[in-house]
């Protein structure tokens, strides 16, 4: 069965698609950029400010799934600057310091609204 998660302590989506989807105990999400849901609108002050508000994007979908940062089993981000790899992963570890997860991580040539990182993730309860 598959089940739409979705939450206010997120950005809503800004297309046809949901914030996540949960099926078989797996949670899918969305890429998340930096929006601030509060605002709708991309946070500014660079990468190490936009890869937090991701993040805390993300821990609001796994909230709202009943789950944390430690059900993650795969990550994906996306980035638009590899040379910030450094920066990214100060602000990564925070978040998966306890049972860090398989990731990948591609440079792209944009993503939506400007953002300068993308980030989708696998969770499973």
């Amino acid at each position: 069965m598959k089940t739409i998660i979705n939450t206010e302590t997120a950005p809503k989506a800004i297309g046809p698609y949901s914030q996540a989807i949960m099926i078989n105990g797996f949670l899918y999400t969305s890429g998340q950029i930096a929006i601030d849901p509060a605002t709708g609108e991309l946070v500014e002050g660079g990468i190490e400010a936009q890869t937090e508000r991701v993040l805390e994007n993300i821990k609001a979908i796994l909230k709202a799934a009943g789950m944390d940062f430690n059900n993650v089993i795969k990550t994906t981000v996306f980035v638009t600057n590899i040379r910030d790899f450094a920066k990214i992963n100060e602000i990564y570890g925070r978040y998966f310091k306890d049972k860090p997860p398989a990731r990948s991580l591609v440079e792209v040539k944009s993503l939506p609204k400007g953002a300068l990182i993308e980030i989708e993730v696998v969770a499973h309860k």
